[in-house]
């Protein structure tokens, strides 16, 4: 899993509430449980005019042009500003695989769907919980200055205007320590391996036969 530490990033504004999962990524794309490849088709059925199915060539499809993500202005965009609620409805990891593989590292809200937030930080992903009033000034700021850019510094647990003005936000200090460290769940794991391999020795010392 790719660490995050410090981004300083385009950010894209995405104003609604309550986007679910399978708005973020469509069920008929849940065909893979390879984590890459899943960016193109992120927020599918409003990206396109066309129906999106599984091996469709993107370039050969119909973007939507007033859906933000096809805005020329927010392309590269790595910080996705959202509003209440975000990532709801199932609970399928696809979703925050979706937004990595497209490039987005942090999102900013002002809540999120319990098992969405989880999942974001299994998979490199920064979920920034954010008061409604400042979440409120981060859009108008956005759509207002072309090139806005947010600095995100997980350390520091801080975001970072362009006008200065510092954010503060919280997380939990195992989930910190796992993203500043790029630790998924087997990353995590394999920081035990000398434990893990000292106990199949004494266990195969001790119940040889559940070795034979």
């Amino acid at each position: 899993m790719q660490k995050f530490t410090v981004l300083d990033g385009l950010v894209v504004p995405l104003d609604r509430a309550n986007v679910d999962t399978d708005a973020i990524i469509p069920k008929q794309f849940l065909k893979s449980i390879k984590r890459a490849g899943f960016g193109p088709n992120l927020f599918d059925e409003w990206r396109y005019l066309d129906h999106g199915e599984p091996g469709m060539d993107p370039a050969t499809r119909k973007p939507n042009p007033d859906f933000v993500l096809n805005f020329p202005r927010y392309k590269g965009a790595s910080v996705l500003l959202a509003r209440d609620n975000f990532g709801c409805g199932s609970s399928r990891e696809h979703a925050p695989w979706a937004l990595e593989d497209y490039g987005i590292r942090a999102i900013i809200a002002p809540s999120f769907a319990d098992i969405f937030y989880n999942n974001c930080f299994k998979n490199g992903v920064l979920p920034i919980v954010l008061d409604a009033a400042a979440v409120d000034r981060l859009f108008r700021e956005c759509e207002a200055s072309e090139g806005y850019r947010l600095n995100i510094d997980l350390e520091k647990q801080t975001v970072t205007t362009p006008a200065g003005e510092v954010l503060a936000f919280e997380v939990d200090a195992g989930r910190k320590h796992r993203l500043l460290n790029g630790l998924d769940d087997i990353g995590l794991t394999l920081l035990q391996a000398n434990k893990i391999k000292a106990y199949e020795e004494r266990r195969k010392q001790e119940a040889p036969w559940l070795f034979a």
